[in-house]
């Protein structure tokens, strides 16, 4: 029926325009992610000396513990971003593979309404 296509081709349309909506939602966690890495990764910024130690090669190792200086990235932080940032990967395959099953229906109608929806999509 005409009624039961139109809904096929909305749904279909909304799936690409969430589709385009986790990819940007994945590109901007991925963004805050490098953002929170320190600029320089040197040894000695890495490790700090512990009580009764000589030099940063004894030290303990940043990802224990944070340093006394302030070092600004910890470990949780960046393992919360690898989370979501996994999160939206699965979610983003999960949406592109049901378009494309939606796609292989070989319907010029679905067909447009993915072309619609991922254009829409990513003008949003």
């Amino acid at each position: 029926s005409r009624a039961g296509m139109a809904l096929s081709v909305l749904v279909v349309l909304l799936l690409s325009m969430l589709y385009e909506a986790v990819k940007m939602g994945k590109a901007v966690l991925l963004r805050r992610a490098l953002l929170a890495l320190p600029r320089s990764l040197s040894h000695q910024s890495l490790m700090e000396p512990e009580d009764g130690d000589t030099g940063p090669a004894q030290g303990r190792c940043w990802l224990s513990q944070p340093l006394a200086d302030g070092f600004p990235f910890l470990f949780h932080s960046w393992f919360g971003y690898h989370v979501g940032q996994t999160l939206f990967h699965v979610a983003q395959v999960v949406l592109g593979y049901m378009v494309m099953l939606a796609v292989m229906s070989y319907n010029a109608w679905i067909f447009l309404g993915a072309i619609a929806g991922s254009t829409l999509g990513y003008f949003v």
